[in-house]
């Protein structure tokens, strides 16, 4: 049986390599981003390739009520979202109290608050019919407080959380719920988020690993999917018995510039 997938963030990078796989499944799609361009000429070049069907609504999703208007949109399509991608998101480097409050609310809004109202807005229909995924991408930030981008990891913390809490409540229905866990990816990321120069982006790993990491778990049903085992091992069984102390000192000097 075709699905169909909501991809939010699906102009570039990880979002974008999440849809090319879904289409290489046959799986019919719903792409989401502000750019319309990047996203009608991704479409059509998926329909041409695969055959599915694929809608397209360009938004900026950091607004308030973007969720709302977005739910509008597909329900006035006709459209049952299967599975839903929580892809979208942003970061940005400095410390706290010397960047703009609206751009780091504008964070707040796009990677916690509507990501956890399309949450709820599309698991609505996936409780009736007992089926359905749910993919959020958050990163390996998740797991430490990020001194230089406190807010970015804060952000990332809620939708780890956020999502495993949600899995275990739908435990026993046919739901599951994902939560992708990257460390450094080469993607428009580091320029949007002004952090070049950081030896953490040096190794940074390709969008379409990430992603091909991201579907194998969500379509396992797996809780949390780190693309990274040796991170894996850092985060869960060596950061957690070190003093806090120095968990952010080490943080604080990943995210400081050369």
């Amino acid at each position: 049986m075709t699905n169909t997938v909501l991809i939010t963030g699906a102009s570039n990078g990880i979002g974008l390599e999440l849809a090319k796989i879904h289409a290489e499944q046959g799986d019919n799609l719903v792409l989401v981003a502000r750019s319309k361009d990047k996203l009608e000429a991704l479409a059509e070049g998926l329909r041409t390739k695969f055959h599915i069907n694929v809608d397209v609504i360009a938004q900026d999703l950091s607004t308030r009520d973007a969720a709302a208007q977005l739910t509008l949109a597909t329900e006035e399509r006709g459209l049952t979202i299967d599975v839903l991608v929580n892809n979208a998101g942003f970061g940005g480097h400095g410390q706290f109290a010397q960047r703009a409050i609206e751009d780091d609310k504008a964070m707040m809004q796009l990677n916690m608050v509507t990501l956890t109202e399309l949450t709820h807005f599309y698991l609505q229909g996936m409780i009736e019919r007992n089926k359905g995924k749910i993919l959020n991408v958050s990163s390996t930030a998740s797991f430490i407080p990020g001194p230089l981008q406190a807010v970015y990891y804060a952000t990332k913390a809620y939708v780890t959380s956020f999502s495993q809490a949600i899995a275990e409540e739908l435990r026993g229905s046919n739901i599951t719920v994902t939560a992708l866990c990257p460390g450094a990816v080469a993607t428009g990321f580091v320029e949007a988020g002004d952090l070049e120069g950081l030896a953490l982006w040096k190794n940074a790993k390709s969008p379409r690993s990430v992603a091909e990491c991201g579907y194998n778990a969500m379509q396992q049903g797996k809780l949390i999917a780190i693309n990274e085992p040796q991170l894996s091992i850092m985060l869960n069984w060596v950061i957690p018995f070190l003093p806090r102390k120095l968990v952010l000192k080490i943080s604080r000097q990943a995210m400081e510039k050369s």
